[in-house]
């Protein structure tokens, strides 16, 4: 770990004072956490055929989304403490580089095993994108103010997972799924290029924290002894393993299943994350009247019923595939109201390091979306599978919210939130 380095003396940002500015910022953090987005959900459509070329099944397949995820997770605890030592800039920068490098590689992969190692390089460089975003959104907002851009950027990052597998799709129509990878590379090599001319610094150096690994430790420490800081990034993550048991279930489950065509799940598919935008975009008008702590209550108990449902008509098989999509679609809209307020309320309690608070809970939420993956795989392609492990999630997350977050006590310290 880099010691008490001032590497980056660039201006530092201040908040945008205009409608103008402010959707500019939001429009440029929003393409860097895109980022892993892309790369999760724009070779989706491409799985089964990903696990035909390699002579491999679906559980081998869907290892690779578990590769990404865990170069996620290990990326952030690593990137997240760096831009707290030596500033936003240049660990983005390189991680984002990296990212282009890893994305080419992918393309001429011989087999499964060298593809998971180049997934791990690919969330390692995505890593950074995702971790120092949500720092920069810290250094530059708090409490309500912050739940509000988190929203608002749900926005731009939703386009992602709606537009990703549509694009995958379609290059699968001219080219294979090697393709694809070139395609993010040449995607990510243009956010590159516009992060380094129009992101300046927003972490002043006179707010680094110096101290290397042992600094870094200490840290990781305050946060992990706090209770309710631990509730909340639990939330996050079972909110994210809701959504990547969508993201690594639903291929082979409307494809093989229920028949789908290629470019017919990318449609698909895209409708049910734009319940997930539509949810954090009305979580902005909901916070004008209602705290993040009610509207996240209200959310993991509405997804844990959607769940339920979910999970008892795909067993029954009553319903077919409209059966599935309806409960499916609720699920995933309450979703979209945990994902911006867990969040927001977590990083809210430890602003003074941002960069270490938002890293261990990416690597939280990645971590546990990095299990939830080869879990959906292990217990089959079936619509049953995916409604297990999707219900799962808002369910053990109401577990947490009564015995680790307690909202309702004043020790939580969200009464007032």
């Amino acid at each position: 770990m880099l010691v008490g380095m001032d590497i980056d003396h660039s201006p530092v940002q201040r908040p945008p004072t205009t409608p103008a500015s402010r959707w500019k910022t939001l429009l440029l953090l929003g393409s860097l956490v895109a980022v892993g987005p892309l790369t999760t959900d724009m070779y989706l459509p491409a799985l089964p055929s990903i696990a035909e070329d390699l002579h491999s099944g679906a559980a081998a397949a869907q290892l690779t989304l578990t590769a990404m995820l865990a170069g996620l997770a290990l990326g952030q605890l690593v990137f997240g403490p760096l831009s707290d030592a030596i500033g936003r800039r240049v660990p983005l920068l390189v991680g984002v580089a990296v990212h282009i490098l890893a994305s080419v590689l992918c393309a001429f992969a011989p087999s499964f095993a060298v593809l998971d190692v180049l997934r791990v390089l690919q969330g390692l460089g995505a890593a950074t994108s995702t971790v120092v975003t949500m720092a920069i959104v810290r250094d530059l907002y708090e409490g309500t103010a912050a739940a509000t851009i988190l929203s608002r950027l749900m926005l731009v990052l939703g386009t992602a997972p709606v537009l990703a597998p549509t694009i995958g799709g379609a290059v699968l129509t001219w080219s294979n799924w090697r393709g694809i990878f070139g395609l993010l590379a040449v995607v990510s090599a243009a956010v590159l290029v516009v992060t380094a001319r129009a992101l300046p610094e927003t972490l002043p150096v006179e707010r680094r924290r110096s101290g290397g690994l042992a600094r870094s430790m200490r840290d990781y420490g305050t946060l992990l002894r706090d209770r309710v800081f631990i509730g909340l990034i639990l939330l996050a993550g079972l909110g994210m393993s809701t959504i990547f048991a969508f993201v690594a279930g639903s291929p082979f489950v409307f494809q093989e299943h229920f028949g789908l065509k290629e470019q017919q799940f990318g449609a698909v598919f895209g409708l049910g994350s734009v319940r997930v935008v539509l949810a954090t975009q009305l979580n902005v008008r909901l916070l004008r009247r209602r705290s993040p702590r009610v509207v996240l209550i209200a959310a993991i108990c509405l997804a844990a019923a959607g769940g339920v449902l979910l999970l008892v008509l795909s067993v029954s098989g009553v319903g077919g595939f409209p059966g599935v999509l309806r409960p499916l679609w609720l699920v995933l809209f309450a979703i979209g109201f945990v994902l911006p307020n867990a969040p927001a309320l977590a990083l809210s309690r430890h602003g003074h390091m941002a960069g270490t608070a938002a890293a261990l809970l990416g690597a939280v939420q990645f971590g546990i979306a990095a299990v939830t993956a080869p879990v959906v795989g292990f217990l089959g392609t079936g619509p049953a599978a995916m409604a297990s492990v999707i219900t799962g999630g808002p369910v053990i997350g109401l577990l947490v919210l009564g015995t680790l977050v307690r909202p309702r006590r004043p020790d939580s310290g969200l009464t007032t939130h």
